[in-house]
C-alpha cells in the first residue's frame, strides 16, 4: 500500500505541476536549463556541457597505435566540449532562429503600422507580425472591443488569462468592473472603444518588458489615430507612462488632463486607475469615480 500511495502522490504532484505550467503560459520545452536570450552573444548558448568521450582502448589497440605502449601517457585529458545553439546546424539538429533585435522589430512595427489605412488592416498586420515573441506564447491576438467610432477610447496594458481565451480586452473580473464604471456615467461597450498597449498575453500575466512595449507601441498609436476618439483614457500606470510620456506614478498622474498628439490632431487624455488595482485596493474607487466624472464632463463639453 505504501508503494501504491507514493505512486499516486507523485502522479498527482506531476499533474498539479503541469496545470501550473499551463496557467503560467508554458507551452513548449526548449531546454533542460534556463538560458538568458537577452545577454548579448551568449543568448544562444546552451550551457549544459556535452562530454565527448572516446571509446575505451584495449591493450592490443594501444600497442598498435603507440610505439611506447609501456610508458604511461602524461597528456592531460580533453575537457568536455560545450555545444552552442549556433553549432547545432553542424550537429545535424538544425539551427535555432534567434528573435529579431529590438531596434529592428520596432522599425518593422513602425513601417507596418504606418501602412494600415483602417483598423481592419491594422488588425490583419498585427496578426501577421512576428517581431514580438509574445505572439508565440499567447493563445490569440487581443486587438480591441467596443465601437471603433466611439468618442471615448480606453487603453489598458496587456491581456490576462480570460482575455487570452476570448480574444477580447477587459472580459475578466477587471472587465466586469470596468463595465460597471462605464455604466455609472452612461457608457457601455457600444459607446466606447477598448484596447491595450500589448495585444498578446505575457506568460503568467507577468509585466511586459520595456522592449515588448516599445515593439507594440507603433501599433497602438496607429490604432488611436485611426479610431480618432475625442477623449483617450489610459487605464493604469503602464498605459499612462507609455502613451502620455510621463514618469510620475499613477497616483500622481491620475485625474490630470494631458494632450495626446496623433500627428493629425490633438486628443484630450486622462490617466486613471486600472480596474485590477481597484479590485486589490477597493478604497481607491473614490479616486476612480472622480476621474470618470471628469470623463463624463469632458464628453459633454467637447
Amino acid at each position: 500500500m505504501t508503494a501504491a500511495n507514493d505512486t499516486t502522490t507523485k502522479l498527482l504532484s506531476g499533474l498539479a505541476l503541469l496545470a501550473f505550467y499551463e496557467a503560467a503560459g508554458v507551452d513548449a520545452l526548449v531546454g533542460e536549463t534556463p538560458v538568458d536570450r537577452l545577454a548579448g552573444d551568449a543568448r544562444n548558448d546552451i550551457t549544459a556541457p556535452v562530454a565527448q568521450t572516446a571509446p575505451p582502448q584495449t591493450a592490443s589497440s594501444q600497442a598498435a597505435t603507440s610505439p611506447n605502449a609501456h610508458v604511461a601517457s602524461t597528456a592531460p585529458a580533453q575537457a568536455p566540449r560545450t555545444i552552442y545553439a549556433r553549432d547545432l546546424d553542424t550537429e545535424g539538429r538544425g539551427a535555432i532562429a534567434a528573435p529579431p533585435a529590438t531596434d529592428a522589430a520596432v522599425m518593422a512595427a513602425r513601417t507596418a503600422a504606418k501602412g494600415a489605412a483602417s483598423l481592419e488592416e491594422l488588425r490583419a498586420m498585427l496578426d501577421r507580425f512576428e517581431g514580438c515573441a509574445l505572439r508565440t506564447t499567447a493563445t490569440r491576438l487581443v486587438f480591441a472591443d467596443g465601437n471603433p467610432g466611439a468618442r471615448v477610447m480606453f487603453v489598458g496594458e496587456a491581456p490576462g488569462r480570460d482575455e487570452d481565451i476570448e480574444g477580447l480586452p477587459f472580459v475578466g473580473r477587471s472587465g466586469k468592473l470596468l463595465d460597471r464604471m462605464m455604466a455609472a456615467i452612461g457608457l457601455d461597450r457600444t459607446s466606447a472603444y477598448i484596447a491595450n498597449i500589448i495585444p498578446w498575453r505575457p506568460p503568467g500575466n507577468r509585466t511586459p518588458t520595456p522592449q515588448e512595449s516599445a515593439i507594440c507601441l507603433p501599433f497602438v498609436l496607429r490604432q488611436i489615430e485611426l479610431a480618432d476618439p475625442d477623449v483617450l483614457v489610459c487605464m493604469g500606470g503602464p498605459s499612462a507612462t507609455t502613451l502620455l510620456n510621463t514618469k510620475d506614478g499613477i497616483l500622481k498622474t491620475r485625474g490630470r488632463w494631458f494632450t495626446h498628439h496623433t500627428g493629425t490632431r490633438e486628443i484630450r487624455a486622462l490617466a486613471t486607475l486600472h480596474p485590477a488595482y481597484l479590485l486589490r485596493q477597493p478604497l481607491q474607487k473614490r479616486l476612480a469615480w472622480r476621474d470618470f466624472l471628469a470623463i463624463k464632463k469632458a464628453l459633454a463639453t467637447t
